[in-house]
């Protein structure tokens, strides 16, 4: 299972200037039970690995994150996937496996999986 979590908070500059809310994406993947690992992009070529469970998703999502859950299964060494990712949208699209040159930010992914989780 692959859950994309979106947050209107950030630190980077960038973002906060051209991104409307959302302004970070992060994939979410579940290892198993209630394991799940949060790719978290922190600079081109550096991927941060966060261990969450049950409480720290429910703490997310207090804090203000969205996520949408994606029927897919993600790739089995989505690090070497994401590694040359430039963007929190680039790990995101990576993970998911999609190839939309026009999306570039976290809004835009986030409305592309809002319409087509829709109609499943």
């Amino acid at each position: 299972m692959l859950i994309i979590g979106f947050s209107s908070n950030t630190s980077k500059i960038i973002p906060r200037i051209f991104c409307r809310t959302p302004r970070h994406c992060a994939p979410i993947i579940s290892v198993g039970g209630t394991s799940f690992i949060m790719y978290q992009f922190v600079r081109r070529g550096h991927i941060a690995q966060i261990y969450l469970n049950q409480r720290a998703i429910r703490l997310l999502r207090a804090n203000g994150w969205c996520f949408i859950v994606v029927n897919m299964s993600p790739p089995r060494d989505i690090l070497r996937y994401t590694k040359s990712a430039i963007s929190c949208v680039d790990v995101c699209k990576r993970a998911i496996q999609i190839h939309a040159p026009l999306i570039q930010t976290p809004r835009a992914l986030y409305r592309l999986l809002a319409c087509s989780n829709k109609f499943q």
